[in-house]
């Protein structure tokens, strides 16, 4: 398996908090689904200098990207127009406990 970065970076127009929130529990449900069969490792939102959430960053273990790519095809944050530009990085993870 290998793991990855995921930085995603939601749209800017007005209704993208809107977006976001209406799509949020599907995301979350999706999120602990993942962390269940051990794929998602660690993550949450990014938040501007205000607090609020405009993006969302995360670390992911998938038997490779196009696994990843299958996933995201799916992922409510992209069908949902939330997320509108995703920065994917094959990543080496620390593991403090090895």
């Amino acid at each position: 398996m290998k793991q990855y970065a995921v930085v995603a970076y939601d749209y800017t127009d007005n209704a993208a908090l809107d977006r976001r929130l209406a799509n949020r529990e599907a995301h979350l449900d999706g999120v602990r689904d993942l962390a269940r069969q051990g794929k998602f490792l660690s993550g949450g939102a990014i938040l501007d200098s205000e607090g609020r959430m405009i993006g969302s960053n995360a670390h992911f273990r998938f038997v490779d990207r196009q696994d990843l790519e299958a996933w995201l095809e799916t992922e409510p944050y992209m069908t949902g127009r939330v997320w509108e530009r995703v920065d994917i990085r094959e990543v080496a993870l620390f593991d403090p406990n090895a």
